[in-house]
């Protein structure tokens, strides 16, 4: 990759953040709908501080008396009509948390919260960040209304219409941990009940659209229990209800999920599935037997056992690929059976277990040659998946779903912006 080329990916990641150097004409384009967002956020969160020291004084607490606006200057522009409670005295003396009296400018607090807090921070943990930025303690309410407001602005992606269906889709799951309240209540050190909270284990099920220029894009992510029958289902039929056409998608790229086969039956009938070959071929390995290894290599050297078991794995995996770099499906049939033929012998089992379903690796022969490389595999939606491990292994269990959800649209959105593709899917 030359400088030019490097240059030219950064400025697109740029341009795809949510960072204040956002492109210029992005920037235009999103101002608006930026800036009012921001507005609610903050009245939302200005209205739950008030409720909250209003329940904590006496009987002679101050009465409501509307609002009154002010001028806020925010990265992302001006807000002219900020609409702050107001009480009928006291006003003077109050100290907002979140805006302090003279304060005029945000600044880059919002975008450090949501930062923290896409990054697993809990709500707690969130108090005692910003106690050090703002110099007050937020309340656990206020700080969630910040937060809850942009959870929802990034989460109109995964509900928004699908006005183009794709003829073939990706599809796969990457396993998590979220935590979730449980029934059970623990005495903190406080003294304090407290509803336990346990990790559990949760899969993102995801599908990824490949275009007929062999282009691809996040069609939908969810969080399941499982990859089952029933949760396949439920996936499809949001993507369906959302306007995807049954009657369009033809091929289904995935590995061996046990549930996904009758999940398509039902809700994509016209869809035949495509097993994929990385898949297929890894898996021989774990049924080599390793039966009769050179002693030797190729120049009569004296091979170690260990690297006579490595020289097999690779020598039948590399000849389990060459069956799927043939041209045509009569030329694969062809290199089949030669590979059968070479290895049924030495290595019986892998070979048995290999022919498994075989068909179902051949699938992408029905389709435009162009698009074979992009479809006999689910490793664009893996390499995905790697960049998504990596953000999660850092955090360990999210706090919740939509932490989870958020951090996985964050690497989509890179890596999109990274490789010039497209974005999630907008299908405008």
């Amino acid at each position: 990759m030359t400088i030019q080329d490097r240059e030219a990916q950064i400025l697109r990641v740029k341009a795809s953040s949510f960072q204040p150097e956002l492109d210029a004409a992005l920037e235009d384009s999103l101002r608006t709908a930026v800036v009012s967002a921001v507005k609610t956020t903050i009245e939302a969160a200005l209205e739950e501080e008030l409720t909250s020291d209003l329940a904590k004084m006496g009987a002679d607490r101050p009465r409501r008396s509307g609002h009154f606006n002010r001028g806020l200057d925010t990265q992302y522009g001006h807000i002219a009509a900020l609409q702050v409670p107001k009480l009928r005295k006291r006003n003077r003396d109050r100290d907002w948390q979140i805006l302090q009296r003279y304060q005029r400018g945000l600044g880059c607090l919002l975008d450090w919260l949501c930062c923290l807090y896409v990054m697993g921070l809990s709500l707690r943990d969130l108090q005692e960040a910003l106690y050090f930025l703002v110099g007050h303690v937020l309340s656990r309410s206020a700080v969630n209304q910040v937060t809850l407001k942009v959870q929802q602005q990034l989460d109109t992606h995964r509900h928004a219409p699908i006005t183009r269906s794709p003829s073939i889709l990706i599809v796969d799951g990457v396993w998590v941990e979220i935590q979730y309240t449980q029934d059970d209540f623990k005495i903190d050190r406080s003294g304090h009940k407290r509803q336990c909270r346990a990790a559990e284990d949760r899969v993102i099920l995801a599908a990824l659209a490949v275009w007929e220029d062999g282009t691809y894009e996040m069609l939908h992510y969810a969080i399941a229990k499982e990859e089952s029958d029933a949760e396949w289902t439920s996936f499809f039929d949001h993507l369906i209800a959302r306007g995807l056409r049954p009657d369009v998608v033809k091929l289904v790229v995935s590995d061996g999920t046990l549930g996904l086969p009758n999940a398509l039956k039902k809700t994509l009938p016209e869809a035949q599935q495509q097993r994929c070959i990385t898949h297929k071929v890894r898996g021989i390995k774990r049924y080599l037997s390793y039966a009769q290894l050179p002693q030797t290599n190729a120049d009569g050297q004296s091979l170690k056992p260990e690297v006579a078991k490595r020289q097999r794995a690779s020598e039948i995996k590399s000849a389990a690929y060459q069956i799927y770099e043939a041209p045509t499906y009569e030329v694969a049939q062809h290199r089949l059976a030669q590979f059968i033929e070479s290895w049924k012998t030495l290595e019986p089992k892998a070979v048995q277990v290999f022919q498994r379903d075989i068909e179902l690796t051949f699938t992408f022969y029905q389709f435009d040659p162009d698009l074979h490389r992009h479809i006999r595999t689910t490793n664009h939606i893996e390499r995905l998946f790697r960049e998504f491990r990596t953000k999660s292994d850092e955090i360990g269990a999210f706090p919740h779903e939509t932490s989870c959800l958020t951090v996985f649209f964050l690497v989509i959105e890179r890596d999109h912006a990274k490789h010039d593709r497209k974005s999630v899917a907008k299908n405008s």
